[in-house]
Formats: C-alpha cells, sequence, structure tokens
C-alpha cells in the first residue's frame, strides 16, 4: 500500500503523521545517547509517528540509564557488546590509568571539596541554566573548587606533574575545570609559575584556555574567549603531536567527539559521572605512537562516580577495568625492574648512578659484555627494558617510579648501545619510539650514552675502509662479546651499502656473515674463533672494493662482471677478457633501454630479457646457466636503474 502523506508541522509541538507503516524499515541511529528520548514533543516521538513499525538500532559507546532517558529502553537489549577489554587486547585503544593526588593537596578540611549523592545530577551544562536550588549548590561546590589557595596549590601540583610526566613521555595534557572563571583563574596561576608557557598569539605558547563567552563577560576572560574558527585552528593545533601548544584547559568542550591521539593525561576538577565522566576519560585513551596509556589524574574525589560508571558499563556484558588504578602500573613497573635487574644480577653499576660523564660511559663495555655473554642475553634485555620503560612512563611521577628513575637510565643505555645500528642497517620499532625518553642523569649527554664506539673505548671507523688498526684494536678488546657485536654491526652495515650497488658481492658476503654469527650463537665455535672469521670478512669486503681497479672496470661493469658467475667452472672456460666485454657491452646495452618506471612494465622487461639473452649467445655465454644469469643481471639492473635515469 503506498504510504499515507505527512500531515503538516505547523509551529512547536506539531505532530508528523505516518510517513509509512512498513514493517521492513530499519533505522540506524549512531551516538544513540544523543536526541533519541524525547517521546513527548521531541526528534524521538517525530521518529516513531512517522516510521511506527520499524525496526530500531542504535550505536553507542555511552549507552545511559536515567529515569528519562535509558538507552536500553529505546533500542531494547544489547545485540553485540565489544567491551573495553577487548579495545585494548585488539590495540583500538590504550589502557586508563586513575591517580588521585587529593592527599597531594595540604588542605584544610574547609577547603575540600564534598559531592555528596545528592549532588550527581550537577553536571556540565548546569553551571547558568539549572533551578535555582541546584544553582545555589553548584555555586556553593564553585566556591570551594575555585578558592584562591585551593588553584594554587593544583596550579604548582599539576605543572610538577606535568613536567615529569614529559620527562618521560612526549605528548599532551588536558585541564578539566567545572566553571569557566576557574579556568581562567588556574591559567593564571599556572602561567605564573611557568611564565614562558604564555602567548598571546594562538599559534604559540604552551598552554591555553578554550571556552565560549560573549562580550559581556569579565574583561580578563575576553582574552581567553574565540571565535569559532579560531578555536578550530586551536584544535588542529593540539591534535599535531609536533606543536609547542601542550595542555589545554575546558569546563566542556572537546570532552566529547574531539580526538588528540598524542593526548596522555587529564586532570580532572570537575563533577562528572555516568557517560559524561565515561567520554571525557575517553580522550586520553586513543593509540598514538608507542604510546603506553593514558591517566587520569584526580583532584575532586571522583572515584565513587568511576566506580559506579564502571559497573553501569560492564553489568550488560562488557567486561574489563574502564581506569586501572596507577598503583598497579607501579606494581608492574616494579616488577618489569626486578627482571632488568635479574639480568645484571652480579654486576655493579653503581658508578652510573654517582660518577662523572666519563666514569658512567666507561661502565657500558662491560654492561654489554655481560648481557652478551648470556644465553640470548641481547633479545631479552631488549624485551625487558623496552617493558620497563613503558611501565615506567605510566607509573611517573609515582614516589617508587622516581626512586628508580637512575636505574632505568642505566638499563635503557645499555640497551640504547646494543640495539644501535650501524649506518645502513634498517632499523627495528624498538629505535622508532617516540614517546618513550631515554631516562639518563642531566651531567650525561645522551649522544655519548647510544655511541657504541665511545662506550667500547673505540675511535669511531670509516666503516667503508675497515682498517687494520681498527681490526687491530677490535681484535684486542678485552670485552669478546662486545668484540663480535660491533663486528657484526658494522659489516651488516656494509654489506646493506653494497647491495643498493652490487646484489651479487651483497649476498655472497651477507651468507657468509650469517652463517658466522649462526655458529657462534650456537656455540660451535670460540668467540676468539668468531672474531678472526668476521676480521677476515672485513678485510674480504675491502679487497672487493679494489676489484674494479684491478679488472679495470667501472663500479657498475664490475657488479654486471659478478652477475656473470665468474667462478663457476664452466663461465671460467670464456676467459677474463671476453667476460669483461659481456660486462661493458651488458650496461651499455641495459643502460641505454630502461627508464624509471621499466621494472613495472612488462613489455619494457621483456625487452631487456631478449637483449641480455641475445648479448650471452653472441660470446658464447654456457646455455644452461643463461636463465639464472638473465635473472640475475635485470635483478641488477633493477638496483642502477633509478640512479640511471635520473642521470639521463
Amino acid at each position: 500500500a503506498p504510504p499515507s502523506q505527512p500531515s503538516p508541522v505547523k509551529g512547536e509541538g506539531a505532530r508528523i503523521g505516518a510517513l509509512s507503516d512498513r514493517r521492513n524499515i530499519i533505522v540506524i541511529a549512531d551516538e544513540a545517547h544523543r536526541s533519541q528520548y524525547d517521546f513527548i514533543d521531541g526528534f524521538a516521538r517525530h521518529m516513531r509517528d512517522a516510521l511506527p513499525n520499524a525496526s530500531f538500532i542504535g550505536f553507542t559507546g555511552t549507552p545511559i540509564e536515567k529515569a528519562d532517558a535509558n538507552t536500553q529502553a529505546v533500542f531494547g537489549d544489547y545485540i553485540s557488546v565489544y567491551d573495553i577489554q577487548r579495545a585494548v587486547i585488539d590495540g583500538a585503544t590504550v589502557p586508563i590509568y586513575y591517580e588521585s593526588r587529593l592527599a597531594k593537596l595540604a588542605l584544610k578540611d574547609s577547603e575540600r571539596p564534598r559531592i555528596d549523592s545528592d549532588f550527581d545530577e550537577a553536571t556540565e551544562g548546569e553551571e547558568v541554566e539549572r533551578r535555582e536550588k541546584l544553582k545555589t549548590k553548584w555555586a556553593q561546590l564553585e566556591a570551594i573548587v575555585g578558592s584562591e589557595n585551593r588553584l594554587k596549590l593544583i596550579a604548582r601540583d599539576l605543572v610538577e606533574h606535568f613536567e615529569n610526566r614529559l620527562a618521560v613521555l612526549e605528548g599532551k595534557a588536558m585541564v578539566v575545570c567545572m566553571s569557566r572563571r576557574i579556568c581562567v583563574e588556574l591559567y593564571r596561576e599556572i602561567v605564573a609559575l611557568r611564565p614562558q608557557w604564555h602567548d598571546e598569539a594562538d599559534d604559540q605558547g604552551t598552554i591555553k584556555v578554550v571556552m565560549t563567552g560573549s562580550a559581556s563577560d569579565p574583561l580578563d576572560w575576553q582574552t581567553h574567549i574565540r571565535s569559532k574558527t579560531r578555536r578550530e585552528a586551536l584544535a588542529l593545533n593540539f591534535r599535531d603531536a609536533r606543536h609547542p601548544f601542550k595542555i589545554v584547559i575546558v569546563r566542556d568542550m572537546w570532552l566529547t567527539g574531539f580526538d588528540a591521539p598524542s593526548l596522555h593525561t587529564m586532570y580532572a576538577d570537575k563533577p562528572m559521572r555516568g557517560h559524561g565522566l565515561m567520554q571525557a576519560i575517553a580522550r586520553v585513551n586513543r593509540v598514538f605512537k608507542d604510546k603506553p596509556g593514558g591517566l587520569v589524574v584526580d583532584y575532586l574525589g571522583l572515584a565513587d562516580q568511576l566506580k559506579r560508571a564502571l559497573a553501569i558499563y560492564t553489568e550488560s556484558g562488557g567486561t574489563g577495568k574502564t581506569a586501572i588504578d596507577q598503583e598497579e602500573a607501579v606494581a608492574l613497573m616494579l616488577e618489569k625492574h626486578e627482571i632488568c635487574a635479574g639480568l645484571f644480577h652480579g654486576f655493579d653499576w653503581s658508578k652510573w648512578i654517582s660518577g662523572k660523564p666519563q666514569e658512567k660511559l666507561g661502565v657500558l663495555p662491560a654492561a654489554q659484555e655481560h648481557i652478551l655473554a648470556q644465553d640470548d642475553g641481547k633479545r631479552r634485555l631488549l624485551q625487558a627494558v623496552t617493558e620497563l620503560s613503558q611501565a615506567f612512563a605510566l607509573a611517573v611521577p609515582h614516589e617508587q617510579a622516581l626512586a628508580i628513575r637512575d636505574d632505568v637510565g642505566f638499563f635503557q643505555a645499555v640497551r640504547a648501545v646494543l640495539a644501535k645500528n650501524a649506518p645502513g642497517e634498517q632499523k627495528t620499532d624498538h629505535d622508532l619510539d617516540h614517546a618513550i625518553r631515554q631516562l639518563v642523569s642531566k651531567a650525561m649527554v645522551s649522544d655519548q650514552v647510544v655511541d657504541i664506539f665511545a662506550a667500547a673505548g673505540l675511535k669511531k671507523p670509516d666503516i667503508s675502509i675497515l682498517s687494520d688498526q681498527f681490526l687491530a684494536d677490535v681484535r684486542g678488546m678485552p670485552q669478546r662479546n662486545l668484540a663480535v657485536e660491533l663486528l657484526r654491526k658494522l659489516l651488516h652495515g656494509e654489506i646493506k651499502i653494497r647491495s643498493k650497488k652490487n646484489v651479487v658481492q651483497a649476498r655472497s658476503f651477507s651468507d657468509l656473515l650469517e652463517q658466522s654469527v649462526r655458529r657462534y650463537q650456537n656455540r660451535a665455535i670460540e668467540t676468539a674463533q668468531v672474531i678472526e672469521e668476521l676480521i677476515q670478512l672485513a678485510k674480504d669486503m675491502r679487497q672487493a672494493n679494489a676489484r674494479g681497479e684491478e679488472l679495470r672496470l667501472s663500479e657498475d661493469e664490475l657488479a654486471f662482471y659478478d652477475a656473470l658467475e665468474v667462478n663457476d667452472s664452466a663461465v671460467k672456460v670464456l676467459g677474463e677478457p671476453t667476460l669483461k666485454t659481456i660486462a661493458r657491452e651488458l650496461v651499455e646495452s641495459v643502460r641505454r633501454n630502461v627508464s624509471i618506471d621499466w621494472t613495472v612494465r612488462e613489455n619494457v622487461r621483456a625487452q631487456l630479457r631478449v637483449i641480455v639473452k641475445r648479448i650471452l649467445r653472441k660470446y658464447g655465454y654456457p646455455p644452461d646457466k643463461q636463465e639464472k644469469a638473465t635473472q640475475t643481471v635485470l635483478e641488477q639492473a633493477a638496483l642502477l636503474s633509478g640512479e640511471w635515469a635520473a642521470a639521463m
């Protein structure tokens, strides 16, 4: 049957007729905790009048349960629940940790805010608009929360706390206050402590207040009241992890629907509850690089509200804690610290903590030797220190975290020199860290810490030369396992560089290096023997650099010469002069026929295969070897073609 025509809507309170009475209509409401509950004269009433037999499905991260707004009452039982625990396990969010700082504020009893159960209804929109009784109650609490002495204490604690956080974990913070007045006055107290954080320009400065207002607001508020366009520009800057805008103070803006992944700390000084509290704290759980978790710092006493919210959002079938007590992060940190300390059992690193910079540096070679002498010691240390660093970042600035700061700095320094890559060696994920900073004493220069050669007491070599003097110094090192590690890194880096020029030579040296290291790791050969093998490999590499001059071949011609399997007995029969001629002709012909995109153009690849095979047949290259030689020549051409095409 055709749908009935809707009746016209005339002014507020007017009804809309049915648009369709079909039963096969599905209405999907995103953010279903909003605008779906007014069945008297609102959007929900009009939707159901228009589609009386439709099925309604709601999506929400924060279902609500109030007397006049209940998500399940409107939409029915849950079809599917994607809970907090699954989100963290899947890597969709990071865990949130909770820290109460109430005890850190030296407040008189009369200055301590009291939020009883009757105050639950006072939420963010109530600053101006609630009935007189509630406004009075809000005003009384606001006066206590916003008292001058309390704001001074919070400003001092917040500045110290966040600076300690930044020393470990690069990122941003959001401060949530209960009124615009408090936002402005807390800003004033913070910049009094850190004047350099203030800047009148929107695109400069470390800290900003983001709030709405009008010309009738007090004069000292006006600098913080911006147009929508200016607020949007601020939002872009705050989302930019590299922008100096690090701290935002808000009342209710940016608490929902605003994502800044590098935001890792929220300072809560405002009554919040239920879905509003859940939405607010979710600002810090976004995934960002290697951010280990978000932290909610409570200055008001929101623990009970958090527990109630947790009960609502887990009893429906979801699991996992909304926020983890920071003491759990501390316990995890201490557990990881014990694992790291266990790897250094019997090793004295006290000079790292109390010594001069050069003495600190002097501890590192022996520390590396201690780790490398253990079965799988390097891998175990890299993993253990990474896990400790992440746990430490979550626990800072807890007193127990600060107490082990120097130990963590030592463990990270050893990890840094062991993970340090030679030029050309691909960086591991651990070395691409952006969040976890190395914690080293102020007296220690960080680039000294990560310089593996300085730590081993050696001058940094030119790895393209690998001089006899340097190799002799390595052979004489008392730390034998460290000597192996140094040589492995250097040779790996040199092979990586060669692989961009000469595919056959790089592959050959890589196989030799891998064989020696594998036999050493399997304890098939002693440390002294593997050092000699690696030193000989380094000398062979150095001699390989001179082959082109001896054969009177350019670097490119030598690469194609090696691609011809010149050591194969069937190929050797051709003689060196013929092989050199083939190499020169291959370079000339291939170079003339390649373009930047030839590797992805099948017709050009086919043409080059024909050219290469024609040259090989022309000089009597063994037929059974031609296919492999052609493949290697094209592989070599792929390495050099970009450089050739750019020079054309």
